[in-house]
């Protein structure tokens, strides 16, 4: 199957001290990561931005895998850079970061640290209660992509929500929210003010569950969902360059 211009994983080998897995959301791709990594890999940093299973084809491919394949392929990078890196860092938009929460409950002190860009592991809508038994009948629902405050931007996800995979994601994210408690990472967590994807609990959920000592909240005040390709794109990625310096330079001492 064809997939999406853009969409492709990417992989850079650069310094021994700081690695960075890089994850994208549900039913989007490396698209919309891409310049984040780019960023990461001028400041010299190895990175690894995976395409998880189901994803950069079309929606329909996507209902045929579930949350423990995409984690699987995030764990997969993951693990590349641990044998490369003296610390790795792990940072995810959305899904990505209920990912990367999940890289940090599993593998502990291997994380150096999080970087959570408006990340996922609830929601309020009252569909989402409905997504299980609904997703037997109805295959697919309308999109949840472009929340993008910048004019003429997109990320190139899927034009519809495979609802089995849906189905599936909410597994993700009762299974990280169970476990908050075993993140004590250091965390920068970036969200923004006006979300038409993610509601703003999910960051209060994160930050209050979560038993980390170094936590950093930044507001995205000109940013909606896919913040890592709007207006505070720049931003997202100066902090998370000095928030990956300086927790690193921390664990090398």
């Amino acid at each position: 199957m064809a997939g999406i211009a853009g969409a492709e994983e990417f992989a850079h080998d650069g310094s021994t001290d700081i690695g960075v897995l890089v994850s994208h959301g549900f039913t989007g791709s490396p698209f919309s990561m891409r310049p984040w990594a780019d960023r990461l890999v001028a400041e010299g940093f190895s990175v690894r931005l995976p395409l998880l299973p189901g994803h950069g084809t079309r929606w329909q491919d996507m209902n045929r895998t579930t949350w423990p394949q995409w984690y699987g392929a995030v764990e997969s990078s993951f693990l590349e850079l641990r044998e490369r890196c003296s610390s790795v860092f792990v940072m995810g938009l959305s899904m990505g970061g209920a990912l990367c929460l999940r890289l940090a409950q599993v593998h502990g002190d291997a994380v150096a640290g999080l970087v959570l860009v408006n990340p996922s592991v609830m929601s309020l809508r009252r569909e989402i209660k409905l997504v299980h038994a609904l997703s037997r009948v109805v295959p697919s629902s309308k999109p949840i992509s472009d929340d993008i405050a910048k004019p003429g931007v997109t990320e190139h996800a899927y034009p519809r929500t495979p609802l089995r995979a849906l189905a599936s994601l909410t597994k993700l994210w009762a299974t990280v929210r169970a476990d908050l408690p075993k993140v004590t990472q250091p965390l920068l967590l970036l969200h923004s003010a006006v979300d038409n994807v993610v509601e703003p609990e999910n960051s209060k959920v994160v930050l209050a569950g979560v038993s980390s000592a170094d936590v950093t909240e930044v507001v995205l005040e000109n940013s909606r969902h896919v913040a890592t390709i709007d207006h505070d794109a720049d931003l997202i990625f100066d902090r998370s360059v000095a928030f990956a310096r300086r927790v690193g330079a921390g664990d090398r001492v």
